[in-house]
């Protein structure tokens, strides 16, 4: 597979084998004092104490976050994939700002979120690098070689074939995913000719309602019925049989 974990956890061996005088698998390696490691990697949750998976993660990153300094090595594998897409983009971009802005860590951070390539434009001390992949045709071959640049898309779903899921799910995921990518094109086309208001130009709500809807069933006479009801004079009788004569209706197929 892929490298980016492993390149996260050399990164961290090496900085500790260096710090306690070690030998390093490495030509050379040039870091300074590092007065801690902080780490957030992989998903786990913690279901006893009532913490989901995307919890936990926050509070990882809240612990960096908190005590992090400028001496300090940040790891993180991922940050925001718990959650809805454009709340996970947000969060990420936030941190990669604050680390950069407020805690002047040597970070290193992995993602899938390609909107956060924009940052190497936006500030000096950010630098994009990828994963080397060689595509042929269908073929995709995994050079295990980080370069620099930024890379605009995942193989997701190439991992996906490789784990054995339907060949007729994975051509639906493909159809998909390229219905996806077009609607997010012509949307930021459009957005060409208009002034750039917002601080995160590629986070577009629109973008998101309109990719979204290829999944999703909306029915204008219930969201105008829902409109118009109001909730205010409603008794809970009236409330529960406003109810059941919805769903009646929903499962005739309205």
């Amino acid at each position: 597979m892929l490298p980016k974990s492993c390149y996260l956890r050399q990164t961290a061996l090496i900085v500790l084998m260096g710090q306690i005088g070690c030998f390093v698998p490495a030509k050379s390696a040039h870091f300074g004092c590092i007065d801690r490691i902080f780490t957030r990697v992989g998903a786990q949750d913690n279901l006893a104490a009532g913490e989901s998976t995307f919890l936990v993660e926050m509070q990882e990153a809240a612990n960096i976050m908190n005590n992090a300094t400028q001496k300090s090595l940040i790891l993180l594998d991922e940050v925001g994939r718990g959650t809805a897409t454009f709340d996970g983009i947000s969060i990420a971009w936030a941190i990669t700002e604050y680390i950069h802005n407020s805690i002047g860590a040597k970070t290193l951070f992995a993602t899938h979120y390609h909107e956060l390539n924009e940052l190497a434009g936006r500030y000096e001390r950010i630098i994009n690098y990828k994963v080397e992949v060689i595509e042929s045709g269908s073929t995709v071959i995994f050079s295990h070689k980080v370069m620099p640049g930024a890379s605009d898309h995942s193989f997701g779903i190439h991992v996906a074939k490789m784990a054995g899921l339907p060949q007729l799910l994975i051509e639906r995921a493909n159809e998909i995913m390229h219905s996806l990518e077009g609607t997010a094109t012509d949307t930021d086309e459009k957005s060409k000719s208009k002034p750039d208001t917002s601080t995160i130009k590629t986070i577009n709500p629109k973008s998101r309602s309109e990719q979204l809807a290829i999944f999703e069933f909306r029915d204008d006479e219930l969201r105008n019925r829902l409109f118009n009801l109001n909730v205010n004079k409603l008794t809970p009788i009236e409330a529960l049989q406003i109810i059941s004569d919805w769903q009646k209706e929903a499962k005739k197929g309205w």
